[in-house]
């Protein structure tokens, strides 16, 4: 009877033995803890020293006689300079479409750009310039990011020297309107937007005497921009000049040089891509 006991003894210890080799071999430890503080890195610096208020004005110059709303996706766009080549030369191969029928292509053609370069598929011209001159559009943009007040305030100083000299005057197309010593150039009607064709070295300095002020400004056809270009920022472009604040659709856009990476602009009528790559549905011209 002692034998049998013993025997079951024994046997109970190798089964509560193995129950625990099993246990040990299937528990997995806990991963350690994280640090307490996540490694932050840190964004990059800006590129290069800030520019000069004089190197601001040269650099604006060609385009501070330009209508607030056009001005306004011209300076957003250039933080997106390396997207400007490759727009440039599709408002090339579509500059027969205007009005609905292009705003139709930009959203058959599933265009992957951000909505301030769509913006200016319009404007084959405007986008030609800043394409032929990738250093100067790069320059702006990287102003825009890290100096947008002082561009602003260098686009101000050319139009009241160019408004000073009378080159600057309300015409047919355009009002100039003093607010609070801020020049706004606002187009008679939104909806057509006449791009301005001027000589910088002429416009921002005293004219010679006898010479026709007036036909220092020459204005190409008007492009129609209707409610079909909404999505990319035409419902209500502006500047807010007092507080050095770019405006689409009523809200500030603030992209800037450390959340360049990632910013996206609360469009009110945001442009929604379909899930798939760019494509080319309709015929294009050379």
């Amino acid at each position: 009877m002692r034998k049998v006991s013993t025997a079951l003894t024994v046997m109970a210890s190798l089964i509560v033995l193995f129950a625990l080799q099993a246990t040990a071999q299937e528990y997995t430890p806990p991963p350690p803890p994280p640090p307490a503080t996540a490694p932050v890195t840190p964004a990059p610096p800006p590129p290069g020293p800030a520019l000069a208020p004089a190197q601001l004005d040269h650099l604006v110059a060609r385009i501070a006689l330009y209508p607030d709303p056009l001005l306004a996706q011209i300076v957003a766009a250039s933080s997106y300079w390396e997207q400007i080549p490759e727009a440039a030369a599709w408002a090339h191969q579509h500059s027969y479409l205007t009005g609905n029928a292009l705003a139709d292509a930009i959203r058959e053609d599933n265009l992957q750009w951000d909505p301030s370069v769509l913006a200016l598929l319009p404007f084959p011209s405007v986008l030609n310039m800043m394409a032929q001159d990738p250093t100067w559009t790069q320059q702006l943009g990287n102003a825009v990011l890290t100096q947008r007040a002082e561009v602003m305030d260098a686009v101000q100083r050319l139009r009241h020297q160019a408004y000073q000299y009378r080159y600057l005057q309300p015409t047919p197309y355009y009002n100039v309107v003093d607010s609070g010593g801020y020049l706004e150039v606002l187009p008679v009607n939104p909806a057509y937007i006449y791009v301005p064709t001027y000589n910088p070295l002429l416009v921002f300095a005293a004219p010679a005497p006898g010479f026709v002020v007036a036909s220092a400004l020459r204005f190409g056809p008007a492009i129609v921009i209707g409610p079909a270009f909404a999505p990319w920022g035409w419902a209500h472009p502006y500047f807010e000049w007092r507080a050095h604040t770019i405006f689409f659709d009523h809200t500030p856009w603030v992209r800037g040089w450390a959340n360049r990476g990632y910013y996206a602009h609360p469009y009110a009528h945001p442009w929604v891509r379909r899930p798939e790559p760019r494509v080319e549905r309709h015929e294009f011209r050379r």
